[in-house]
């Protein structure tokens, strides 16, 4: 048995999820860097791969799984020495999904919406309604940390996910302490990690330097 490869690359937040997850899991993996500019993500190899030509990919001695949810569900299950990440009770595992939805379908959109068109359509400003759209993700999620981690008093994969998207978004949205103290309190707790810059938080502040960068480019040109 080989270590699980992890196709990634560190400036995305999806990626960096992952990432978090196997350092919360103290297991080791290979990690290759898929070059989405040289279109690397296109080879017919990484298309057999992951016909949907997205990154996170894993690898784990044949058995592929794609998209960052997936694949810490599937870490915890088969490595974690625990179910503390991912619990196995119905009832909080319910609320550890419905967690994971709201980043993907809500958060991360929301991010995404503002991220893409800077990117790649040339887009020089970023919306006013697309920073309420977001200042609305923040509220929200403020509004769900009635504990200390997004479910519960325990740190779940739900933290690792949204994480990873609020501390990159909000490098683009600035998000206002005295309005949302219950995040940064959170984003403190997980800033604690031992691994957490390593695996986030420089990532987090080089894509938000990116996407600002980029737009003021943009709006030159």
């Amino acid at each position: 048995m080989t270590k699980p490869i992890l196709y990634t690359i560190h400036v995305s937040p999806p990626c960096r999820t992952v990432e978090l997850c196997i350092k919360a899991l103290d297991i080791e993996v290979e990690q290759r860097v898929v070059d989405l500019l040289a279109g690397e993500h296109l080879k017919p190899e990484f298309l057999k791969m992951n016909p949907q030509h997205t990154v996170p990919v894993l690898d784990d001695n044949g058995t592929i799984v794609c998209e960052s949810h997936a694949i810490m569900i599937y870490l915890v299950s088969k490595y974690g020495k625990d179910d503390s990440l991912y619990p196995k009770d119905l009832a909080q595992q319910s609320r550890v999904n419905a967690a994971l939805f709201f980043e993907s379908s809500f958060l991360f959109a929301r991010m995404r919406s503002i991220c893409e068109p800077i990117f790649f359509n040339g887009v020089g400003d970023i919306p006013t309604d697309k920073v309420e759209y977001v200042q609305k993700g923040y509220k929200l999620l403020e509004d769900t940390l009635v504990d200390d981690y997004v479910v519960g008093n325990s740190m779940t994969i739900a933290d690792l996910c949204c994480g990873s998207t609020i501390s990159t978004v909000m490098g683009v949205v600035p998000m206002d302490v005295d309005k949302h103290p219950r995040i940064y309190a959170w984003l403190d707790r997980l800033k604690a990690l031992p691994y957490y810059e390593e695996a986030n938080g420089g990532g987090a502040k080089r894509m938000a330097m990116a996407v600002l960068a980029t737009k003021d480019k943009n709006a030159q040109q």
